[in-house]
């Protein structure tokens, strides 16, 4: 054989992959392709809805109340990861941005009509992430955890109280006045123990009173969470009408008093908050309690 003929030889060995079967090349990317499709179809989201009294079938999921929703979620498990650092006022700032962003989902999905049953599940998980287990374990990991089994007990009772907080608030939709939350919101119960902590751990945290009042702190947002106990939703406030000018004064006034101490002012925001439910109950009981009793 030649050295001509070796080298053709040579040539066709190393280049056949690439010309000798085109066909193969195409029926390895559709495979590919294939997969692919079949993968969105097999993980796509499919909600069924009632829409002019019929049964409609929708695909896919909206982008942008989710991306609020996932912002919150990340800025909750941001909150557990800097607790378990030490980070304590940036766990307790984190909570609070998790909030802002769980109060703009909702108004987003339902100023662009884009609610969804997918949005609302994903914003409960997001909630318990956000305002049940990143309280509880900012608190626990600053303070409780020096209190031994006490400690963690409490920060679980938290944890439950959230989540059958969020659940029962999930079923009740629809059905209770939308002018009043039945037990203390999550949002606020976890913006109580982030204040708390955001506040306190600046002091004595060796200190057993500091230990004793987290501890009632932590207990109370559990309890107030799961209790009965109305708490006015601030829903009935019409937000597109004209105000007072006075009104977006106040507004300015408060921005104003909350940057000069944020930690301190909204800890006696959330803190008047959670007081004014049973505060109202005992002022209605009393109310209604009957001449003499």
């Amino acid at each position: 054989m030649s050295q001509d003929s070796r080298n053709t030889e040579h040539d066709d060995i190393h280049c056949g992959g690439a010309h000798a079967d085109p066909a193969a090349g195409k029926d390895q990317r559709s495979d590919e392709e294939d997969l692919a499709a079949a993968f969105v179809r097999e993980t796509e989201v499919v909600e069924e809805s009632i829409e002019d009294g019929k049964k409609v079938r929708r695909r896919g999921i909206y982008l942008l109340p989710n991306l609020f929703t996932t912002s919150a979620l990340f800025a909750g498990f941001f909150s557990v990861v800097a607790g378990i650092n030490g980070d304590f006022t940036a766990a307790a700032v984190a909570i609070f941005i998790a909030m802002v962003l769980d109060g703009l989902d909702g108004r987003v999905a339902r100023l662009t009509n884009t609610q969804s049953a997918f949005g609302a599940e994903y914003d409960s998980l997001s909630d318990m992430l956000s305002f049940g287990v990143a309280p509880a374990l900012v608190a626990f990991t600053w303070i409780l955890q020096d209190i031994g089994k006490t400690g963690w007990v409490v920060a679980f009772l938290y944890v439950a109280c959230a989540a059958l907080r969020l659940a029962r608030f999930n079923v009740q939709i629809g059905s209770v006045d939308k002018k009043w939350f039945i037990g203390l919101p999550s949002p606020s119960a976890a913006a109580f123990v982030a204040a708390s902590v955001w506040t306190f751990h600046s002091f004595d945290a060796d200190a057993v009173g500091f230990k004793l009042l987290m501890l009632l702190v932590v207990a109370a947002a559990g309890v107030l969470m799961v209790s009965n106990i109305r708490y006015y939703s601030f829903k009935d406030i019409d937000l597109k009408g004209p105000v007072p000018f006075v009104v977006l004064l106040a507004i300015v006034l408060g921005f104003v008093v909350i940057s000069v101490e944020p930690s301190v002012m909204l800890l006696l925001l959330f803190g008047t908050y959670v007081a004014s439910g049973p505060t109202l109950a005992i002022m209605r009981k009393m109310r209604h309690a009957p001449p003499g009793s």
